[in-house]
């Protein structure tokens, strides 16, 4: 008998509170049943179950290996049928919303190659910096960047957003080339607005040594694609997301600085508004968004 299978014993023996009532249910022997307990317990080192001539009860071990377990049992049953439902067709919509850059350069060419392996499905995709309400906004899931605060919704890690330092050739050729965070200072820096530290830019190096460097320069913006353009125009130093940057980098309309540091990446989470009731479409959609963050992502496109 396998471990899972094992746990299912075990569970159903203590709901039943009875080796035979258990046994009956599963369609196997009481000997059967009051074996695969006892391999249990022999594997764990603990005992699960006191034996009694009224029935059968847990022991305080057995109580917290019991709650485990049906957490462990339940997964394993949605997996099942996350399995089972790729196979077949999804019906329905799903309400779907993200950040405006990121929306538009990572998401929608997913979501297209989503809707391609399930042509029955529809996804209404809509483009918003705020921090939406999901409830009042009636919203299946929003990919979001960064931490996430304590908060009754559920939520999936995806995967990381690296960030860049970049510059034109132009710029650097005119003003040099850092070779230390420090010497940032002395640049003319293009500021986001809303993450990393706004005008407060912060590097770890392969050491593991932290550093923080205030920056300033002549543009502000709360818009990336702003400050990619001001950095291809040669007007200073730009902290960007490497799915930002890809494009420009590849084609050299800029170039990579301080690459021996590292800025913080940020985290990236599908976020939906119940921990518990996530409907098959959604869950579905999110392990595919899954399996397409790994290694490089950011590269994949123009």
């Amino acid at each position: 008998m396998d471990q899972i299978q094992s746990l299912q014993v075990f569970v159903r023996v203590v709901d039943l509170g009875s080796f035979s009532k258990a046994a009956s249910e599963a369609g196997m022997g009481q000997p059967a049943v009051t074996k695969a307990i006892a391999q249990l317990e022999d594997r764990l080192g603990s005992r699960l179950l006191h034996r009694t001539t009224r029935g059968v009860s847990v022991t305080e071990v057995g109580a917290l290996f019991y709650e485990r377990s049906r957490d462990i049992l339940h997964q394993f049953e949605e997996a099942q049928n996350l399995v089972a439902a790729m196979r077949e067709e999804l019906h329905g919509t799903i309400r779907l919303s993200t950040s405006v850059a990121f929306g538009r350069q990572v998401l929608a060419p997913l979501i297209i190659g989503f809707l391609k392996q399930h042509p029955s499905l529809q996804i209404d995709l809509s483009f918003d910096d705020r921090y939406i309400n999901l409830t009042e906004q009636g919203i299946d899931v929003a990919i979001r960047m960064g931490r996430l605060a304590d908060s009754s919704l559920g939520s999936r890690h995806l995967g990381l957003n690296p960030w860049v330092v970049v510059a034109s050739p132009a710029y650097l050729k005119a003003n040099g080339r850092p070779k230390q965070p420090q010497e940032l200072r002395g640049h003319q820096a293009l500021i986001y607005s809303t993450v990393q530290g706004d005008a407060r830019w912060q590097f770890s190096g392969a050491g593991g040594e932290e550093v923080n460097v205030t920056v300033q320069g002549p543009l502000r913006s709360n818009n990336l694609s702003a400050l990619l353009l001001a950095a291809r125009e040669d007007m200073g130093i730009a902290a960007l997301p490497r799915y930002v940057a890809h494009p420009a980098l590849k084609a050299g309309q800029v170039s990579e600085i301080l690459s021996d540091w590292r800025m913080p990446s940020q985290e990236v989470h599908a976020v939906y508004p119940s921990p518990r009731l996530l409907p098959t479409k959604v869950s579905v959609l999110l392990s595919w968004l899954q399996s397409q963050f790994q290694d490089n992502w950011w590269a994949r496109g123009p």
